[in-house]
């Protein structure tokens, strides 16, 4: 694992927590390929569009929501991170697993999540 990676990963994680548009669009700008692909058992996301699109539905449902990693391993241009899903004041809401892979220029190009659906 690279530090690098890493810190693509949180730039990515912080995406989440973002309501501003502009603010969301510098940090994929930072960490995302513009033709990423993004998937859980709820969604397939194609590109920055339509993954900006899906962050804001999550916001509707849990205003304030975000992600904190707690543990992260990376290796030959993949990644897998275990987190917890917290509500805007705080309290965490559950937890799964998400996949991610890098591309070339070190943007991730692919991130897939694992969690139990309400």
């Amino acid at each position: 694992m690279t530090d690098t990676q890493r810190d693509i990963w949180e730039t990515y994680v912080k995406s989440w927590k973002v309501t501003s548009g502009g603010e969301k669009k510098a940090l994929f700008a930072e960490a995302i390929a513009e033709d990423c692909v993004y998937t859980d058992p709820l969604v397939v996301a194609s590109g920055w569009d339509e993954l900006a699109t899906y962050m804001k539905q999550f916001h509707e449902q849990v205003p304030g929501g975000h992600f904190v990693t707690q543990h992260f391993h990376a290796h030959h241009g993949e990644c897998i991170a275990r987190w917890k899903m917290m509500s805007g004041d705080g309290e965490e809401l559950g937890d799964g697993i998400s996949h991610g892979r890098f591309g070339d220029d070190g943007k991730l190009t692919a991130m897939t999540g694992f969690f139990e659906t309400p």
